[in-house]
């Protein structure tokens, strides 16, 4: 599979999905640029207005998807299972993965040897990851909880929980590749 800057995106006269969960989808009009979604059945997230295009224009680039490459693809696939990221089974065998996200936004993972199929000459960067990817918890007990149960199972911590100043509970693990993983939640009475 190439990767997701070399997919066909759908022009905006077709139909999409609006929720993977769901099924509904909507057609947008080339000219139009706005959708709304309601039902008992449709979660809070997707019962808003959609703001298709963010300018007129002959250009329609919008945040989609998050890539990371991942020197063991298994192990990766593992990780973010274990964080409730819902990767198809199999994936950890293939060259390229992804995750659907709540709100519309993808994680794709893509193994080292599949993008030296397109690109012979990479190599990754050397030092620490260069990414943060953050992750909010339902409360700062969920924080620790998910916190020890993943360092729990080996896998290596960023940061311990603690009560950062910003009105947050805040801990980091590291995934397989050293990228940082962040949970956090609002403290009690703390405004975000």
């Amino acid at each position: 599979m190439p990767p997701a800057w070399q997919r066909e995106r759908p022009r905006p006269e077709q139909t999409r999905p609006l929720s993977p969960h769901t099924g509904l989808s909507s057609r947008v009009q080339a000219g139009g640029g706005l959708g709304k979604v309601s039902g008992p059945d449709v979660s809070d997230s997707y019962k808003t207005t959609l703001q298709l295009r963010a300018y007129r224009g002959p250009m329609t680039p919008r945040f989609d998807a998050i890539g990371m490459v991942a020197s063991d693809m298994a192990a990766s696939v593992t990780f973010y299972r274990r964080l409730g990221l819902a990767f198809p089974e199999g994936s950890e065998k293939q060259p390229h993965a992804e995750a659907q996200l709540p709100g519309g936004l993808r994680l794709m993972l893509d193994s080292e040897e599949g993008i030296r199929e397109f690109a012979p000459e990479w190599q990754p960067p050397s030092g620490g990851g260069r990414i943060s990817l953050a992750l909010l918890c339902d409360s700062p007990a969920e924080v620790d909880s998910v916190y020890e149960e993943m360092v729990g199972a080996g896998y290596d911590s960023g940061l311990k929980p603690w009560d950062a100043d910003w009105g947050q509970r805040y801990a980091s693990l590291l995934d397989p590749d050293g990228n940082d993983v962040g949970l956090f939640a609002p403290l009690h009475g703390a405004t975000q």
